[in-house]
């Protein structure tokens, strides 16, 4: 009877980082403002963002607003509070608004840019190598993840799933960073009985699948 375990069956086998990374938390997310938002250091901008997209998710979700009705009532709500500020302060002689010309900077856009550009580049390599057969498990556990994705797909809206996505970029990262060492435990073993089911998987089908002859051996005949 064939045996299945291995030194990476072994509990007491040092723990490697989730998906084997070997930066802190914050550095795999870029550092700089977005990862600041992300882990809510600044916990007024993140929350304020946060707040911000649950209102646009309910306003065109569930109050069914129109993208264009929308931003012409927020946008003829603003001109009115601003005129009647401006008005109201220069006929009682009171100081005008102080309106912001730019709300972000432009290094803001341009970090945010590159972070996604960095990320993306990275997803992408990482799913050419799946998709090549270099990491078999992982190839198995990605056809069965997007499986789950389309099948959840079935049941979301596009702007559903952008804001599912957006609460897991805000949610996941300051999670796992304050709770690392459980994530990473409860991970390992589940990496454990998922190599587990690989090794069964190959050597009952398909070390039984039979392999073609080689050309050079035809040749030789």
């Amino acid at each position: 009877m064939p045996s299945y375990s291995s030194d990476s069956d072994n509990e007491t086998t040092p723990r490697t980082k989730l998906f084997g990374r070997q930066r802190p938390i914050r550095s795999v997310l870029g550092g700089g403002q977005v990862a600041g938002v992300l882990l809510w250091e600044n916990k007024k901008v993140s929350a304020a963002l946060s707040f911000g997209m649950t209102i646009l998710w309910f306003l065109f979700e569930v109050a069914e607003y129109n993208f264009v009705t929308l931003f012409s009532h927020i946008s003829i709500t603003a001109m009115l509070i601003v005129f009647i500020w401006c008005t109201s302060a220069e006929f009682f002689n009171w100081n005008p608004p102080a309106i912001p010309r730019s709300i972000l900077d432009k290094s803001t856009f341009h970090e945010f840019a590159l972070t996604f550009h960095e990320r993306f580049n990275q997803a992408l390599s990482s799913f050419v190598d799946i998709a090549c057969g270099k990491q078999p498990a992982l190839f198995f556990v990605a056809i069965f993840c997007l499986y789950i994705l389309s099948v959840i797909g079935n049941y979301f809206t596009f702007l559903n799933f952008l804001y599912l996505c957006f609460v897991c970029l805000q949610t996941l990262p300051f999670l796992y960073n304050k709770y690392e060492d459980e994530v990473e435990r409860y991970a390992g073993k589940l990496t454990r009985e998922v190599k587990k089911m690989y090794r069964r998987f190959d050597s009952n089908v398909l070390n039984k699948i039979p392999r073609g002859v080689p050309v050079k051996e035809k040749k030789g005949r």
